[in-house]
Order: C-alpha cells, then structure tokens, then sequence
C-alpha cells in the first residue's frame, strides 16, 4: 500500500496572485504578493519568505516575525489572518495592504498625499509604537518607509516586526540585522564607539520615527546627514520633528508625550480629520447626543476627506450606525455624500437596501429628509422597488397631518413618476392628487399638487388625460388661492399637445376666458397670454386645415417614454423644483399681519437655480410608448400681428414647455398658516373613490382670520403705483354673488366623467352661514338656560334680607 504525503502549499485555502511581488519588509526577506481566499473571493495580503541554504539566522528572524505578529493585536498594527509554516517556507496572511513606498508613489502621480492624511497615519504609528513600548515593553527597531503598510481605508498599519526584542530582562540587546539598507535608520548612539549613555527605551525608535516623517515628505532617506536639512516638512511640525532627530537620545520625547505636543492648539495633528477618526474609534461608548452632533456637523466635513476613507471608514460607521444604534434621519445628508463615491453595484448593495428600510420608518423627520433628497438616490432605484417597496410607504404622505410632509410627498412624485407602473401612476396617485386639490386646506399644497400634475401629464395613459387634466386645471382656476389659478392656466399652457382642438375651443377657452376679469392681475396676465396662444393655434389650424393631424399627433399617444435624453430638460426642472424649499411652506404661529401675503401670496418669479443634473434613464414598466417622445412643440409660432413681445411666438423651436419652466409658481415661495402635528394614524385612510367621488364632495375652506386683507389690496411689486386703485378689485364680491346665482357652467363639459363641480364662492359662503346660524342658535340656548337657573334659585331662597352675605 502506498501512502501520498499532502502537500501543505496545495491545501493552502489561499491563492497567491500571479503578478509579481510589491516588495517586501526589507530586501531579500519577505516578499509581499497580493492573494486571495479560495471559499469567498475576498482580497488579501500574503507575505511569503522563502528559506535558503545558509540563511538560518535570518530564517530565525522571519520564524519570530511569523510569531510575534501572530499573537500581537492592535488596531494600528498589521491585522494576522492565517499562516503557514513548512521547513521551506513562511506564508502570513494578512487584510489587504499596500506598501507605503508604493502607496505614496501611486498618490503622487495625482498631486500627492494631503497634510490631513499625513497626519492621521503619523498618528496611527506613534500610537502603535506607544503601545509596543508602554503597554508590552517591546521595541520595534525597524521603524521606516518599508514597515508601514495602508489599507484601502488609507490608515497605516505598523508592521516589519522581524528585529523586535524585549525592553526589560536579560535578553535586551538589540538583534543585528545585517542589511545595510536597514542599518541607515539607526541612531548615532548605535553606531558610534563610545560609551555614551543609550538614553531611555523609546529613543531609538523615536528617532527612526524622525527618519520616517522626513522620507514622507521629502522622499528616499539617501544618509543620516539629510535630516538636518528640513524640506517640505511643514512648520506646524518641524519642533517636533527637530527633538526626534536631536543627538541627545534622552531628549526624545515618548511616543504618548508626541501625540500630546501635536494634538495641541495649532498642533500638526489638530484638525477635523484626526478629530473624526478619534470619534469613530470610540463611536460605541459615546452618548447619543455626541453622535447626533458627531453626524450633524460630520456632512460639512466630508468634502476634504480622501475618498477611499469615506467609502471604506465612514460609510460603514453610517450603516452600523442606523442598523444598530439610535442615529435616526440625522445619517442621511452624510449618507448620501458618501454614496456619491461608490459605483452603481455598490450603491445597490450598500445604499439602497438601507433607503428602502427607511422609507418603512414612521418616524416624521426621517420621511420627510428621505423625500428632501430623493433626487440623490432615485436614479438607483430600479422600477419594481419603487412600485412594491417604496411608493406604497411614499403615498402615506399624502394623508399625514402635517402639511410640510404633504407638501414634500406631492414634490416627491416628480422623480417618482417616471418609475410607477400603469396602476400606482394612472390610479392610485391621480386619486390622492385629486382629494388634495379639492379638499386639501392648505392653499400652497393644492397649487403644488396642479403643478406636479402639469408636469407628470405626458406620463399619464391617454385615457388619464383626457379624464383628469382638464377637469383638475378647470378645478384649479376656481381656487381661492391667488397661485393655484395662476398653476391652472400655466397647466393648460404646459399640456396644450395633449388636447384635441375640440376640447381647446369649447372647453379650455372658456374656463380660460373667465379669469380674464380675475381680481389678481397676475393671474389675469397669465390668463390672457395662455389665451392668446390657444387661439393661435386654431387659427393655424382654421387657415391651414392640413396642420390637423400634426397638432393632435400627442393626444392618443399611450404615454411619454420613459426619462431618457428627450426628457432631460423636463426631468431636470422637476429635480430643481423638489429641491427647493419645503421650510417655507409652514411658518410657526404666524401673525394676523404676515399670515394674509402669506395665504395670498401672487405668483414671484423663483431666483435662478444652477443648472439641474439630467434625470436618470430607467426602463418604463408599462409598455413602451411608440414614436417620438411628448414634447410641447412650436404651435403658437403665428401669432396675431401686433401683439406685443411677452405674447410673441417663441423662435427657435421654443414652445410652450419651456415658458412653464420660467413662469412663475407661487406655492414654491408661499406659505400657508402653521397647523398641529400630531402623530400621523396610519390605519386612518382609506382608499378614495374615483375621480368624480372626490371632486364631487369638496371640503368648505375656512374663511380667512379677521382683519385679513384681500390679496388686492397689496402692492406685490408690480409695475403700477400702490396709490392706483385696482379696477377690477370690486369684482370679487360680484363673483361670489354670480357664483351663488349660477352653478359652474363650464362643469358638465369640463369634467367628463369627474361629474359636477360646486363652485368655491358657493362653498364658502354656505360655510360661513351655517357657521353663524350654528353659533346663533347656540348663543340663544345658552342664554335661556341660564335665565331657568337663575329663576330656580331665587325661588327656592326667598327674598335675602338686609345686610345678608350671600354665600354662594
């Protein structure tokens, strides 16, 4: 019988790259090649010594190293993950690293390492050595360019432990080393013949610390007589650079008493970098009032700090930090910083599957950062995430007592529309816009909820449009909210390709035409500009009966394709538009005096925002639509001669679309009267009926607080004098008589299968009287029933008589 001897290097569980070796600890000893494991994939270092005949001093060196890296652990040292050792050979495993030498080569072909790193990985080493020394009294004797290895975090780790020897006992002689390359690092008491006094313990390796901080900066250490020379070792540490390389050894300083002259006020190691890692290393022992301040001032920070320390340190804190601990929406803005370095497969495997646990969160800060920021993470997110795992959480919003979430959650769909499928987008989310624009009490809401719809109307299936957007921009133009009206003729403006000349003539031109005697001048200036283009385009088509086809070509298109190039300017206005301010939306126990602007606020041109990232391009989930893409086209291109430049024809291809982008939206600057924030009761909604159910049972709005000026009444900056009465400023009240008088008109045809509308000025007015006829008839029962009780008692008292008290 035959037995087979197993090869130990075979059964290695780890693979050595074929690429030859980055170097090693010293020449000649270790080679460092790059390897990894076998079971997993995952990457690491192998650094393999090989025997040779007549080398067994140095084979017993490489033996200890092998043995004092093994059972030595700090976080500063080089993490041992496995070994083998064969009377041939020496393999030591350890987490993947990098030669300093090289690492700082790489660095310097993209403009060399910052003083914020450099003075981080100085620390790690003085640290490490303050360990060796202090806590185990061992010397390192081999401190230097080649004994300091970074990992992919950028931290620097102490190894090269080939020449350490015990401080304390008999065996305190340094080894030899024998290699001249390593010998330049020692000391002039080493090499001197004299009988001066060798100084304390740490002072050897002290000044081979000196040497290290001058190769860092200046490069390869050629004599010992460089070091005198001082080059580009900045000035915050050249007094301390200077005591390491002094001739006395018993002047160095220890490694703790060097940390602490650095650390000091103006020191080169006190920055916000080391403060940051100082804090990450104890993170687990900190209150959590440090780590929510630790997280809030950690995002301004970000910006200076290297790259791979934010993928590989920060992140994974930011991650163990929601997962397990209490840091709660303060970890998002850093997040997402952090998340802007890694690739699209690691954001999905890192990021989202946090984000998407987030969105599950009923906690009210967390909601509305998530939708604060979304425009950083929605390219991310792939359409079946969305309509399974996000949206359904998203649309909660929609129902939450506080306005502000109501108002980010309708923004929120700019980004998330182009991701819904066929029944979250044409169904579900049509149903909530319409109950927020008919029922909602927040002015500013209900207008944003008309502009999102603008925006999301060449997604909408051809049906959807023809059913909602007329009836919900007719809607709009009843609003007692100055900017939601405005919303109403700018969505008309926005979407005419999607409306046949039927619907242009007889049902958007009269609703049109009505607010032309709006008591807002804004409004009435939009009203007639929008006007003027309608009629453009049927005059284009009445002159030229051909150009028909042409202008209905968008309107039983199934939908817009999903965002891609074409919708790149759409998609980019959108994201600007939900970046903007959600802060404003809510002021705080407002005044009686800024509460009116406030609820009235006309329409302000926004300030100019920087030009918005393009929106991703995702598969659509519904079926892709056919031909080119939604667009607003040139249909109001042959205006009526005289007209002046604001109704010009827009040149260049420039239609309607693009004058939405600059016109004004008052909801994205207005705000609306603080309210209550309560907890949101998630089992409280129910799902709304169809469109018709929801602009039918329109909620009355309460009359504005006493002493409220109409909207009239201020001057907003325009063009006329304050002192110039406004003509049609008396018209309100001859509205709101007309409206009692005559039911919308507009409504049977406008609606389509929403059913009829009830005028705003009629709801309001019956609000108002029920009120006062409640209020009245309760005063009245009140007062008779106080008159009974006071009968009652004088009856059963008799008369009082004279100089009685009464008692009761």
């Amino acid at each position: 019988m035959w037995f087979f001897a197993r090869d130990p290097i075979r059964d290695f569980p780890y693979e050595l790259s074929p690429e030859p070796p980055e170097g090693g600890v010293a020449p000649g000893l270790w080679a460092l090649h790059r390897g990894k494991k076998k079971a997993t994939g995952n990457a690491v270092s192998v650094f393999v010594y090989e025997a040779k005949p007549g080398d067994e001093e140095q084979t017993l060196v490489a033996k200890a190293a092998f043995k004092r890296l093994k059972t030595l652990r700090h976080p500063n040292i080089l993490a041992y993950l496995d070994g083998l050792e064969t009377d041939k050979c020496l393999h030591v495993v350890t987490e993947p690293v990098t030669p300093l030498g090289t690492y700082l080569k790489l660095k310097a072909e993209t403009g060399g390492l910052s003083e914020l790193e450099i003075s981080w990985g100085l620390h790690q080493i003085v640290k490490a050595l303050s360990f060796l020394v202090n806590d185990c009294s061992l010397i390192h004797n081999n401190v230097c360019t080649a004994a300091v290895f970074v990992d992919r975090a950028g931290e620097w780790k102490l190894g090269g432990l080939d020449y350490m020897y015990s401080a304390q006992g008999d065996n305190g002689e340094p080894p030899r080393k024998g290699i001249p390359d390593l010998e330049r690092y020692d000391p002039p008491e080493m090499t001197e013949n004299s009988s001066k006094s060798v100084g304390e313990k740490w002072s050897a390796d002290m000044w081979r610390l000196g040497c290290l901080i001058w190769e860092v900066f200046n490069g390869h250490l050629a004599r010992a007589s460089s070091l005198r020379s001082l080059g580009k070792i900045p000035k915050s540490l050249v007094p301390h650079y200077c005591e390491l390389v002094g001739a006395n050894p018993r002047v160095r300083p220890n490694p703790s008493r060097f940390l602490q002259n650095c650390r000091a006020a103006g020191g080169f190691m006190c920055n916000s970098f080391v403060e940051t890692n100082l804090f990450l290393e104890e993170i687990q022992i900190k209150e959590p009032a440090e780590k929510q301040k630790f997280f809030q001032e950690l995002s301004k920070n970000l910006d200076s700090f290297p790259e791979d320390f934010c993928r590989h340190k920060i992140l994974p804190q930011l991650l163990t930090a929601f997962e397990y601990g209490s840091a709660g929406a303060v970890i998002l803005t850093p997040l997402f910083k952090v998340g802007k370095f890694l690739n699209a497969e690691e954001y999905q495997q890192k990021i989202i599957p946090v984000v998407v646990k987030m969105f599950s969160s009923t906690d009210r800060a967390m909601r509305i950062r998530l939708l604060q920021q979304m425009e950083q993470f929605i390219q991310y997110l792939n359409e079946p995430t969305v309509n399974t795992q996000i949206f359904p959480h998203v649309v909660h919003g929609f129902l939450d007592t506080n306005p502000a979430i109501r108002e980010q959650t309708v923004k929120s769909m700019l980004l998330l529309a182009p991701k819904l499928n066929e029944q979250n987008l044409n169904v579900e989310l049509m149903k909530h816009f319409a109950r927020l624009q008919a029922k909602d009490d927040q002015g500013p809401i209900r207008c944003n909820t008309t502009v999102c719809l603008g925006k999301i109307g060449p997604y909408l299936s051809a049906s959807t449009r023809h059913r909602v957007l007329t009836s919900a921009f007719s809607r709009a133009t009843r609003d007692p909210f100055a900017p939601s009206r405005a919303a109403g003729v700018l969505g008309f403006a926005a979407t005419h390709n999607l409306y046949s000349m039927n619907d242009c003539a007889l049902k958007i031109l009269p609703v049109l035409c009505t607010l032309t005697v709006d008591p807002e001048k804004t409004v009435r200036d939009q009203a007639f500009k929008a006007i003027r283009s309608f009629l453009t385009k049927l005059e284009s088509v009445s002159e030229d009966p051909a150009q028909l086809e042409e202008m209905e070509k968008d309107v039983h298109r199934a939908s817009s394709p999903r965002p891609g190039a074409t919708a790149a300017s759409w998609a980019g206005w959108a994201v600007t538009g939900v970046s903007s301010l959600t802060s404003k939306l809510i002021r705080a126990n407002p005044t009686p005096t800024d509460s009116a602007p406030a609820s009235d606020a006309p329409l302000k041109p926004p300030p100019e925002a920087p030009a918005p990232a393009p929106a991703p391009a995702t598969a659509p989930a519904a079926a892709p639509a056919q031909g080119p893409p939604v667009t607003s086209g040139r249909w109001d291109s042959r205006g009526a001669e005289g007209e002046d430049e604001e109704a010009a024809a827009p040149e260049d291809g420039e239609g309607c679309a693009e004058r939405w982008d600059d016109e004004d939206w008052g909801s994205l600057e207005a705000s609306s009267p603080s309210q209550k924030s309560p907890e949101s009761d998630w089992s409280s909604w129910e799902a709304e009926g169809s469109w018709d159910q929801d602009w039918q049972e329109s909620k009355p709005h309460k009359a504005p607080p006493e002493g409220t000026k109409l909207a009239s009444e201020y001057n907003w900056g325009g063009a006329e004098s304050s002192e110039k009465a406004d003509p049609f400023s008396t018209l309100a009240p001859r509205l709101a008589a007309n409206a009692q008088r005559n039911p919308d008109s507009w409504s049977t045809e406008a609606s389509g299968d929403w059913g009829t509308e009830e005028s705003w000025g009629t709801m309001e007015a019956e609000s108002r009287q029920a009120k006062a006829e409640l209020a009245r008839k309760k005063r009245e029962e009140r007062k008779k029933e106080m008159e009974a009780k006071r009968a009652e008692r004088k009856a059963a008292k008799g008369p009082m008589k004279l100089g009685a008290r009464k008692l009761d």
